[in-house]
């Protein structure tokens, strides 16, 4: 395998799209020795056969506001790779949502699936749609639209979507409603779901959790664990909430959290019921951490990232890079 053609030809093929072929060369660098010492990986091409998605589908949405305006949203459904399993990955809602995003994410996605060992594939999907400051009747009205199109080209054996950034358990059950109404069956085909109607124990804490799980056994692997130590997070949403959780049952302590608009800094550590705010300012839809300082009296640093905070433990559990 040689890197630099596969991406020189790949960059050909897919120019501007800067996070999927960020994605694919830090894989391939990654690989590039154990490839190469295997020729029957070469002979078979599987790297040629596994940078590029199975198949890419584009679509429009549309959707009425409450003041009856009609707008118009992209929808994406990248089905990257099933080899050992359906397609699995999140929908993602977001503004900065596009073709180049999805791929690096689904790109990604089948190897975070691998290794689970369970027998799913990488996928992801989306759109560039905003929930933030939109009623609950918005992001319904959108979220039905988004699947009269996606319905399609997902099922139990073919394609199992998630949440991701802008979907939780509320948009997850909007679309869980309109995929049985069109598709005439309760069928576990979305993951995320209220447990109320199919949807795991625990959903909501487990990609925080997993975050934590994974950092402890790095943390071991030196003699040390979470006791004691000052841990910092970016983000703070689910991810973060379920890191900062799971943190604190640790014996650590977390001092930040950040949004878009920058971070707050808590020195006496955020646990009980400032982890509980988290949901509440989520929940908002309007994406800032600084209400965070006015509840609860910690220090905002405007339009800054939390990583210059001095901490033992750095959790990423906000968007990509």
């Amino acid at each position: 395998m040689n890197v630099e053609k596969i991406m020189n030809d790949l960059e050909k093929k897919h120019p501007g799209e800067v996070e999927y072929l960020q994605a694919v060369r830090e894989v391939l660098e990654t690989i590039e020795d154990v490839y190469n010492e295997n020729p029957q990986f070469e002979a078979a091409n599987i790297i040629g056969r596994i940078i590029e998605p199975d198949r890419v589908l584009t679509f429009k949405v549309p959707w009425a506001d409450d003041e009856g305006n009609v707008h118009v949203n992209l929808g994406y459904s990248v089905q990257f790779n099933n080899a050992i399993g359906p397609y699995k990955g999140g929908l993602r809602f977001h503004p900065s949502v596009n073709l180049s995003i999805l791929k690096f994410l689904g790109f990604e996605q089948i190897f975070k699936n691998s290794l689970t060992t369970l027998p799913m594939g990488g996928g992801k999907g989306g759109s560039d749609f905003d929930p933030k400051g939109k009623s609950d009747r918005e992001i319904m009205r959108f979220c039905q639209s988004f699947m009269m199109e996606l319905w399609k080209l997902i099922g139990p054996e073919t394609d199992v979507p998630a949440g991701d950034i802008g979907v939780g358990g509320k948009e997850i059950g909007y679309m869980y409603g309109m995929y049985k109404k069109l598709a005439r069956e309760h069928t576990g085909v979305l993951t995320g779901k209220g447990r109320a109607w199919g949807g795991s124990l625990i959903r909501p804490e487990a990609t925080g959790f997993g975050n934590v799980y994974f950092a402890k056994e790095m943390l071991a692997t030196k003699g040390e664990t979470f006791e004691g130590k000052t841990v910092v997070i970016s983000g703070f949403g689910n991810v973060a909430w379920g890191a900062a959780t799971k943190v604190t049952e640790l014996g650590g302590k977390v001092v930040a959290i950040s949004g878009p608009d920058g971070y707050v800094y808590d020195k006496d550590g955020i646990s009980g019921e400032k982890i509980d705010y988290m949901l509440e300012l989520r929940a908002t839809n309007e994406d800032i951490v600084k209400p965070y300082s006015y509840e609860f009296g910690a220090e905002f640093h405007q339009g800054k990232r939390p990583w210059e905070v001095k901490c033992d433990v750095a959790l990423p559990c906000a968007t990509q890079n």
